[in-house]
């Protein structure tokens, strides 16, 4: 089973998350929505408010899960098993932020990658 981890502060959840998701879970056997709860700007919602509105956004499809979670990324892939990170693109200038995330995971776990989706809106 591939597992992928879709993180994200999800501040609030739009179109651009949920189609990112649904098009992973086509990609992957289970796609886990991680809910970041303390990232390092301002936020509208709590974690909890967060992770309600992302489930209810994404509870048709059972091949998404949603989790919170905290600390480094890359160690929570390891805890939950994913294999991959997923990522959405909206701008040009996302790729060179996703890129170099990308290359900082790889140095911390060779053997979990990162794939970059092209948000549909």
């Amino acid at each position: 089973m591939v597992r992928a981890l879709f993180p994200g502060t999800f501040d609030p959840i739009h179109y651009g998350h949920i189609d990112i998701a649904t098009r992973a879970a086509r990609l992957f056997d289970e796609v886990v929505m991680a809910v970041y709860d303390k990232p390092l700007k301002s936020l509208m919602f709590l974690p909890e408010e967060r992770m309600s509105l992302v489930r209810e956004a994404v509870k048709d499809n059972p091949k998404i899960k949603v989790t919170g979670y905290s600390g480094l990324t890359i160690d929570f892939c390891r805890k939950v098993d994913a294999q991959v990170i997923v990522r959405g693109l909206r701008v040009f200038s996302d790729f060179e932020f996703e890129f170099r995330m990308a290359l900082a995971n790889q140095r911390l776990a060779k053997d979990i990658e990162t794939i970059a989706l092209i948000t549909a809106e």
